[in-house]
């Protein structure tokens, strides 16, 4: 909003007195003058009216997908500005291909219903829980779990994220955010790039089965291979040859996940 301002040739003075107001906004002085900028529950704390006029352009910019940030200065309504998160040209078929995983996608967000319900539609979301002030995140986890059982991956990079992704089953921090996020995740992606949570989720998968193929062939040389010596039918030397067959059996399958295609119709 600043740089905005200053692009238009707007003088931005300096701010005395801020105060930042979690999940609704920020307060501080200019030249004197108090001044309000953030949500409507911020200006209906502050007691401030005339908002009603103001109605019909915030439905119509939270409709958009904009979030509608409303400026009062000395209790009194000057209008709004609105902002909006571009939608990354690869959201919808990175949010695509994990449907095509068998997942349900669900947002967890602070801005209002109608705003997140725009974007939540335009990307192919399942579900929207807006309006979650960021302590409310840890909780709304707990319910995801309750629902879905202990199978909930949280995605996220702020501050505010980092409790949920200690409470999720998996944390998944994105590279670019917080130190503190990145800390309390079990995975980290490096880029910022939601197609890379689909590529974890796939390597996940084909590490796990070929964890499982591993598990089978190493049980297989010794079901077979117990009985025949415990009956003392195996020569000693069979014994080291199975033994280290299975080994190297167990190493050519675990290299073979190289060939894994993890980045495939994303």
């Amino acid at each position: 909003m600043v740089e905005g301002a200053r692009a238009q040739g707007v003088s931005v003075g300096n701010v005395e007195d801020f105060r930042s107001v979690t999940a609704r906004g920020v307060e501080g002085s200019v030249n004197g003058k108090r001044i309000l900028i953030g949500n409507r529950r911020l200006l209906d704390e502050y007691g401030i009216s005339g908002l009603k006029p103001l109605d019909e352009d915030l439905n119509r910019l939270e409709a958009k997908g904009r979030t509608a940030v409303l400026v009062a200065v000395e209790g009194e309504v000057m209008g709004i500005v609105a902002v909006a998160d571009a939608i990354k040209p690869d959201s919808k078929n990175a949010i695509k291909a994990m449907h095509d995983l068998g997942l349900r996608i669900i947002m967890v967000t602070g801005d209002n219903e109608r705003t997140a319900r725009a974007v939540g539609d335009e990307v192919g979301i399942d579900e929207v829980l807006a309006g979650v002030l960021p302590e409310g995140k840890v909780d709304e986890i707990s319910k995801l779990q309750e629902r879905f059982g202990q199978h909930v991956a949280m995605v996220g990079d702020g501050i505010n994220d980092a409790p949920a992704l200690k409470q999720a089953n998996v944390g998944i921090a994105i590279g670019a955010g917080a130190d503190v996020a990145i800390e309390a995740s079990d995975v980290t992606l490096v880029s910022g790039d939601l197609p890379k949570v689909v590529e974890a989720i796939r390597l996940s998968k084909a590490t796990f089965g070929k964890i499982v193929q591993n598990l089978f062939w190493a049980f297989f040389y010794n079901v077979v291979a117990i009985p025949i010596a415990a009956l003392g039918l195996l020569h000693p030397m069979i014994g080291v040859i199975a033994m280290t067959a299975s080994s190297l059996t167990v190493i050519g399958n675990s290299i073979l996940l190289k060939r894994a295609k993890i980045s495939q119709d994303i």
